[in-house]
Order: structure tokens, then C-alpha cells, then sequence
């Protein structure tokens, strides 16, 4: 900023110095007129300079001043021509000095300004002097005054917080943990799923404990020269250790600590990567924790990470931040809900309930899009119609009222929905029908059943899977009733269908044709070619095949049956919504306890 203010200091005495010059400038006159008023012997003194010869009139016309300035031009009989008229003649001596000053010290300070702007876009200058910051941490450094983050904020990961408790207790009282011989540990990895809250509950660790707390992705260790990212992270605990007792925070740890040997795998090799690896392993042996740095690391994909981060004495302690239940849910929206104003029949347990497998960030977001819907209706206070709208939004897509189908299309939408919501209603499976609708939402869906669980369920047995199944081809099964005929619409729900039937004959070992053998194993990011791995023979691979087209047409032929059986429902259900688009969970059960006392009549 100072440097700015005398940058403007110097642009505005140089730019009041042109001025002058330009209204000097304006006031030269041609030197004809000069020698016409010499010869007239008009002219009553002269000062001669180099560029310029400014003199006085004995008379002047009328409205016009006596003094003149002219151009000097090549006339070298000028001076006797003056002697010989009588006209005082003095010479001007011109002080340039201020000019050539100005001339030089502005682009000076232009490049100084420059250089100052490269080298604060880049970091600041290096320790050794040099003018790009190759050994500097990027770390952004957050004091106690700008970390407002406390437990209290964090809702949703109780267990999370009581680990993290002892590193607050640590770095408060040091000597407490030491007392008895024990050490805190070294690291601490938080793992979870993308939006579960790690980077929160880091902050409110550094919140609650009152430290400094430096923070860094894992990623911009790592740039454009070789050994600038093992060069950063040593800097990165010099620092810390020159302001202990304090948090070191690294997110997204896997683009820094992944496994050495699988870019070799994959065909390439990053060297780069792997020295900032084993600096940072160097690191964490290197430093005592009883000093109060803490190293505090997250991720969401620890199977790719190096075996030598994860043992101990170096992350000695891994903290799952797993996505809430349903008291956390309920939490988590108390804490948000505090920002935005609500109607009383707001009920956070009941949003709860809908948003099954939602993460904490999904939460924070649902509430926020509530409270934007309600403010473009122009509403007092958000309501429950606008929380609804929110989560149909995330689950389902944005609505495309734009996108118009014609009657045909429409009709079979409607009862391709309805068997979806009627089979489900049958069968159960341990979920609630919560809303149908023929509204386009996202980018394919020409409409969406939404269901939603009873509760938060953890397993589930082979029969709940086999409803599923049904479940999911209850719109294919609904188009072949009532149309004899089948469409495109249900392709997302045959991909869906042929997953869980899939897993539950590789995966779960719920085929007595293939016994108790698990073929395909959940999550094997890291495969050469990205094709699947195969540990079966051909022989097995057809029998898997069979299997699965076998539960399959078992569902198909449940999904016929009971859509058959609720005939009339579907027919009732489809008529309505073609008429108002869409039916909520009182409209679904009026038709459901209708059907029933029509089957028990």
C-alpha cells in the first residue's frame, strides 16, 4: 500500500508537470507574427531560450495579452535584427534537472511495483533470496481471532468429536498426558465421505484448543519445478514448529500420500510426487509431538493411501466422520435452520426422515435452497412445501415444466410411475411412498416415484433385495399390462435392477447354484486398463450370468402379478395424475386403503 501511494504521489506530479507544459504549449504563436511585430518595432524585450523565445509588446491588439511565446527556429541573423531594434534581450537558462528526474524514476518504480506484484501473487520471496518462492508453504495461518469454529457448531459426528476432544485436552495441557508417561499421537486422520464435515471439525479443534492453525491442500505441494513440494513441506513445519503449540491441517491428503507404485502400474511415474511423499514421512519422524504440533490430515479415499503414512507413529489414529443418522440429521438441520426463519410445523425430525444417506453439506444445502424457494414466492417464513421442494430438487433434478410431452408420452409415464408406486406399496421392502409425479426433473427422468425409509437401515436380507427388484421393474411391468408393449423409459431402472442382482450373486453369496464365493470385490479404483478384474473362469461367468437373469425374471414376474392385482389403482392413480401432475403421500394412501377394501370386498 505504501508503495501504491507513492507510485500515485510521482503519476500525479509528473501528470501536473505535463499539464503545464500543455498549457504553455497552448500559448506559442506562430513566429511569422514574431518577425512582422519585430519589424514594426513592436516588440519591447526578448528572453531567448533553447526551444522557446517568450518576449513582451510595447502595444497588443485589443483582447490579446503583451507577453508571446514562439518556437525558436534556425535564424541567425535574429540576434543582431533584436540589437539593431532596440529590444532587451536576455537569455533563459532551462533547468531540466526535475524532468530527466521523473523520467527515470517512474519506470524504475513501475518495475518495482511489478516485481513486488509477481513475487506477492507467487508467495512472497524465497529464504534464500531468490524472487519466486520455490520453498515456501502456501499454508494459510488462522489465529485464534478468525477461527470462530467450535464443537457446539459441529453437529451430526458425536463420536468424531469425543476422539478429537483428547487432541484440544493435549494442546491445552500438555503436561497432563505426560505425567503418566503417555505421548498424544502424531497424526490424526479424519476419513469420511465427500461433505461429512472433516474440514469443519479440524477447524473446530484448532476453535476449541485457541492455537493457530495452518491449513493446506494436499495438492498445492506439488507444482511446476522438481522438489518444490518436499521444499514446502519442510517449510511447512518449520513453521509450525516456530509457533507450537498450533494445528498443521492437510486436506484432500491423497493427492499427496498416494501409494508409490501406482502411477508405475498405470503405466507412468511421477517422481515429484514420491519425494513429497518421503519428505513428509521424514517429517513425521522427525518431530517430537510433545512440542504441540498436531498434524491433522483428510480424505476420502484411504485404500489409495501409502501403507507408511498409516502405521504407527506416524498417523497413529483414524477417526471415521461417517454420514449421520437420522438424530443426526436432525441435528445438523437444528444448527442450520438457526440461520433462516421458519414456520412452526417445521419439523427437523420429520426432514430428518426424508433425507436418508444425505451428508452433512447436502443438509446445509437443502435448507439454504428452502429458504431461497420461499423467498421467490415471496413468503413471511419458509414452510415444509419448500423443504420438500428442496430435497425432491437434490434427489430428483430441477423440475423442466418447459419440457412438454405429448398425451401419448404422458399417459405412459403415468402409469409407468404408478406401477413403481404400487408395487412398492404391495411389497413394502421397508420403504414409504412419499410422493409420484409426471413432472420431466434433471436431465432424463420424464417423472419419479419418491420413497422414502421407514428407517435407517444398516443390512439388508434377500428377501428386502428380491422386493427391491420388483420394485424397480414395477414401471416395465405396468407398460407391458396396460400397453402390451414396452419403451426406453424404463432403461435407468434396469441398470439399477441388474446391480443389486448382480451384487447379490457375486458379492453376497445369495445363489445356491455358486455357494458362498464372492467373485467381484467393492471398490478397485486403481486398475490398469479401468476394465473390470475377473477372478472366474468363463465356465463361472456364464452361471453368474444365468443367475442374475434368473432373479431377474423372478422380480419381473412378481412386478406383473402385483400390478395385475392393483389393476384398478394403477388406472385410478394414472387418470389423476394426468389431470394435476402429481400425487403427495395423503393422495397415495387414499388410493391404497381405497384398493384395499375394494380386494377385501
Amino acid at each position: 500500500m505504501k508503495w501504491l501511494m507513492v507510485f500515485l504521489a510521482a503519476w500525479l506530479v509528473l501528470l501536473a508537470y505535463d499539464f503545464s507544459q500543455f498549457q504553455k504549449n497552448n500559448m506559442i504563436e506562430p513566429y511569422s507574427q514574431f518577425v512582422v511585430a519585430l519589424n514594426r518595432g513592436d516588440v519591447s524585450s526578448v528572453s531567448v531560450g533553447k526551444e522557446t523565445i517568450e518576449g513582451v509588446l510595447k502595444t497588443a491588439p485589443p483582447g490579446r495579452p503583451k507577453q508571446f511565446i514562439v518556437e525558436r527556429l534556425d535564424d541567425p541573423d535574429l540576434t543582431k535584427r533584436l540589437l539593431a531594434s532596440g529590444v532587451t534581450v536576455s537569455a533563459v537558462h532551462e533547468n531540466s534537472f526535475f524532468r530527466d528526474l521523473l523520467s527515470w524514476i517512474v519506470p524504475a518504480l513501475v518495475f518495482v511495483l511489478i516485481w513486488l506484484f509477481f513475487t506477492r501473487r507467487f508467495g512472497g520471496i524465497s529464504q534464500g533470496g531468490g524472487m519466486l518462492p520455490i520453498g515456501k508453504s502456501r499454508a494459510r495461518v488462522y489465529v485464534e481471532k478468525d477461527i470462530v469454529t467450535r464443537f457446539d457448531d459441529v453437529a451430526g459426528v458425536d463420536e468424531a468429536k469425543q476422539e478429537l476432544r483428547e487432541v484440544v485436552d493435549f494442546l491445552k495441557n500438555p503436561r497432563t498426558f505426560s505425567k503418566l508417561g503417555g505421548r498424544m499421537p502424531k497424526g490424526v486422520l479424519l476419513v469420511g465421505a465427500p461433505g461429512t464435515g472433516k474440514t469443519l471439525l479440524a477447524k473446530a479443534v484448532a476453535g476449541e484448543a485457541s492455537v493457530p492453525f495452518f491449513s493446506i491442500n494436499g495438492s498445492e505441494f506439488v507444482e511446476l519445478f522438481v522438489g518444490l513440494g518436499a521444499a514446502r513441506v519442510r517449510d511447512l513445519f518449520q513453521q509450525a514448529k516456530a509457533q507450537a503449540p498450533c494445528i498443521i491441517f492437510i486436506d484432500e491428503l491423497d493427492a499427496l500420500g498416494k501409494a508409490r507404485g501406482l502411477n508405475a502400474i498405470a503405466g507412468s511415474s511421477n517422481d515429484e510426487k514420491e519425494q513429497t511423499l518421503n519428505q513428509l514421512l521424514a517429517e513425521l519422524d522427525g518431530f517430537d509431538s510433545a512440542i504441540g504440533v498436531v498434524l491433522i490430515a483428510a480424505t476420502n479415499r484411504p485404500e489409495v493411501l501409502d501403507p507408511a503414512l498409516l502405521r504407527s507413529g506416524r498417523f497413529d489414529r483414524q477417526v471415521l466422520v461417517d454420514k449421520p443418522d437420522r438424530q443426526g440429521r436432525a441435528k445438523i438441520l437444528e444448527v442450520h435452520m438457526k440461520a433462516i426463519k421458519t414456520e412452526p410445523a417445521v419439523s427437523p425430525d420429520f426432514l430428518a426422515s426424508l433425507t436418508t444417506g444425505f451428508s452433512g453439506a447436502d443438509l446445509a444445502n437443502i435448507v439454504n435452497d428452502a429458504a431461497l424457494i420461499a423467498t421467490r414466492r415471496q413468503a413471511e417464513a419458509v414452510a415444509m412445501q419448500d423443504f420438500n421442494s428442496a430435497i425432491e430438487r437434490v434427489v430428483a433434478g430441477v423440475e423442466r415444466k418447459s419440457r412438454l410431452l405429448g398425451p401419448h408420452e404422458k399417459r405412459r409415464v403415468a402409469f409407468h410411475e404408478m406401477g413403481h408406486a404400487t408395487v412398492a406399496l404391495s411389497l413394502g421392502a421397508g420403504e414409504e411412498v412419499h410422493k409420484v409425479s409426471v413432472i420431466p426433473r434433471g436431465i432424463g427422468a420424464l417423472g419419479y416415484t419418491l420413497r422414502r425409509p421407514i428407517e435407517d437401515r444398516y443390512l439388508m436380507d434377500r428377501s428386502e433385495l428380491e422386493a427391491k427388484l420388483a420394485i424397480a421393474l414395477g414401471g416395465r411391468a405396468s407398460e407391458v399390462v396396460f400397453f402390451d408393449d414396452i419403451s426406453t423409459g424404463a432403461a435407468d431402472d434396469l441398470d439399477k435392477a441388474t446391480e443389486i442382482a448382480r451384487a447379490m450373486i457375486t458379492r453376497y453369496g445369495m445363489s445356491a447354484q455358486l455357494g458362498l464365493a464372492t467373485y467381484e470385490r467393492e471398490g478397485a479404483p486403481f486398475l490398469a486398463s479401468g476394465a473390470r478384474a475377473f477372478e472366474y473362469s468363463e465356465a463361472t461367468a456364464q452361471r453368474i450370468d444365468a443367475e442374475v437373469s434368473r432373479l431377474l425374471d423372478k422380480a419381473m414376474s412378481t412386478a406383473l402379478e402385483t400390478v395385475k392385482s392393483y389393476r384398478s389403482m394403477i388406472e385410478e392413480g394414472a387418470s389423476i395424475l394426468l389431470v394435476q401432475e402429481t400425487l403427495d403421500a395423503a393422495d397415495i394412501k387414499r388410493l391404497w386403503q381405497k384398493s384395499q377394501r375394494r380386494m377385501a370386498a
